[in-house]
């Protein structure tokens, strides 16, 4: 059972937490109809998102054997047949489309078609391409997003959309500097050859600026003062920025740049993140 687990990446289940942004940020998160349209929500994103792992596990298997870790996989290592990875792949999309159903909205079943296709075709090609590629990872975390706010039928702040975009960009573009680091020769990821390492540290400092740029216009808009009721978000900004400090720390050195993996081998990053969650709960939820 631990390698059919391990072969959906329940470990990175963690992003798809982003579907309860617009809940969460809305002030609403005890709205009971809502969280269950939440929970409904981040359940069917899991089980897609496991499909996509998969099909891309199936299709990478010969280039996964040379990988220094991605050997370890199950269907790479051996240990899952292609046979029965599809088999589960079937499961999990018939569980997906059971929960989607119970808070269907065709503006949200599109995204989590959308969803789906991008990364179906970024598994079939479209990781070769660069730019294109890094484009479809971010746009994978801004439909976990969207997909929560039209379930829960929430609207958030646009710089909060433009955080998140800049922040994926960060991301993306840190897990390709890190392969092209500890594997540079392109022979398990082609595109790694286009991406020149000055290329993408100046890149990623431009999208890091911006993200923390956008949180900082986002907490001190007025607007957003006026909907909480609240001015203390800006005391937010300082927490954010080490946060982002440390994560970046943390891919200069020997990580592979994968969010999920950065965070949960990282006890410092991982306590300033839940404090900064801590802080925002009261925030939004405590002291309005």
């Amino acid at each position: 059972m631990k390698h059919y687990l391990k072969l959906m990446r329940v470990r990175h289940y963690i992003k798809n937490l982003l579907v309860f942004a617009a809940l969460v940020c809305s002030g609403q998160m005890f709205n009971l109809e809502k969280l269950f349209s939440g929970i409904a929500a981040f359940i069917a994103f899991c089980m897609v998102s496991s499909v996509v792992y998969i099909v891309n596990d199936i299709r990478d298997k010969e280039k996964d054997c040379k990988h220094p870790t991605k050997c370890k996989r199950p269907i790479a290592a051996g240990i899952v047949s292609v046979k029965s990875a599809w088999g589960l792949a079937v499961l999990l999309l018939l569980i997906a489309a059971v929960y989607n159903s119970m808070m269907f909205h065709v503006t949200s079943t599109l995204l989590l078609a959308l969803y789906l296709v991008l990364n179906l075709a970024y598994s079939f090609g479209l990781k070769n391409v660069p730019i294109v590629d890094v484009t479809i990872l971010v746009a994978g975390f801004l439909i976990r997003i969207l997909y929560g706010a039209f379930v829960t039928e929430i609207t958030i702040s646009n710089w909060l959309y433009l955080t998140v975009i800049a922040l994926a960009f960060y991301f993306a573009l840190g897990k390709r500097r890190n392969e092209l680091q500890q594997i540079g020769d392109g022979e398990t990821r082609q595109v790694l050859k286009a991406y020149p390492v000055n290329f993408l540290d100046k890149s990623m400092g431009m999208c890091l600026t911006l993200a923390n740029v956008f949180y900082a216009l986002w907490s001190m808009d007025a607007r957003t003062v006026s909907f909480y009721n609240n001015e203390h978000l800006i005391l937010t900004v300082p927490i954010v920025l080490l946060i982002t400090m440390k994560y970046s720390l943390d891919i200069e050195g020997e990580s592979d740049g994968d969010p999920v993996e950065v965070l949960l081998h990282d006890k410092a990053l991982l306590i300033l993140c839940v404090f900064y969650l801590l802080i925002m709960f009261y925030i939004l939820y405590l002291g309005r």
